[in-house]
C-alpha cells in the first residue's frame, strides 16, 4: 500500500496524504498531466471519472464526474493556480453540479500535491487546506480519507 500517512488536523484545517510509489517522479507526474490516465485512477473504484476539461496549467481548468454503480453522477472541478513540472500542481478542489458550477453549499479545498524523488521511487504529499474546520469535518464525514486512500493506492496497481 502506497500511502503511508494520513493526518487530518482539524486546528490547522488540513488534510495531508503521504504516499510512496515505487516509480520515477516523471512518471507519477504523467498520471495527473494525461486525462485518460488520471481516469483510471481517480475516485473510489466502485465510482470511476470522467475527465471532461482538462488544463493544466495556471488557470486552467480541470472537470470531472464519478458515475457511482447505480448510474449517479457527481461533479467536481480543479482550478489550477500552480504547475511546478513534473514536482508539483496547486489548485481550489470543489463539488460542482452537472454544469460543472461550483456547488457553494459544500466546502472548497485548496490543495498542494508534490511529489519528490526518494531511493526507491517518488513520496507524494497531498495537502488539502479548507476554510473551516466544519468544512474540512464535512469532507471527512463524507468518506474522503477513505476514498482518497483507495484512489491513490490504484496508482500503485496502475504503476505496477
Amino acid at each position: 500500500m502506497p500511502v503511508i500517512d494520513v493526518k487530518p488536523d482539524l486546528d490547522n484545517l488540513t488534510l495531508t496524504i503521504t504516499a510512496e510509489f515505487a516509480a520515477p517522479v516523471e512518471r507519477v507526474w504523467q498520471i495527473y498531466a494525461d486525462p485518460r490516465q488520471l481516469e483510471k485512477v481517480w475516485g473510489p473504484p466502485t465510482f470511476p471519472a470522467t475527465f471532461v476539461d482538462h488544463d493544466l496549467t495556471p488557470g486552467g481548468r480541470v472537470t470531472y464526474f464519478m458515475t457511482g454503480p447505480e448510474g449517479e453522477k457527481y461533479a467536481g472541478y480543479w482550478q489550477i493556480t500552480a504547475v511546478d513540472e513534473p514536482t508539483g500542481f496547486a489548485f481550489e478542489d470543489g463539488f460542482a453540479d452537472e454544469e460543472f458550477n461550483p456547488n457553494p453549499e459544500l466546502p472548497v479545498s485548496k490543495n498542494v500535491y508534490s511529489f519528490a524523488a526518494t531511493e526507491t521511487g517518488t513520496r507524494a504529499t497531498y495537502v488539502s487546506t479548507y476554510a473551516s474546520a466544519e468544512g474540512l469535518q464535512t469532507v471527512l464525514d463524507m468518506g474522503v480519507v477513505e476514498g482518497a486512500t483507495l484512489a491513490i493506492n490504484q496508482i500503485d496497481a496502475f504503476l505496477a
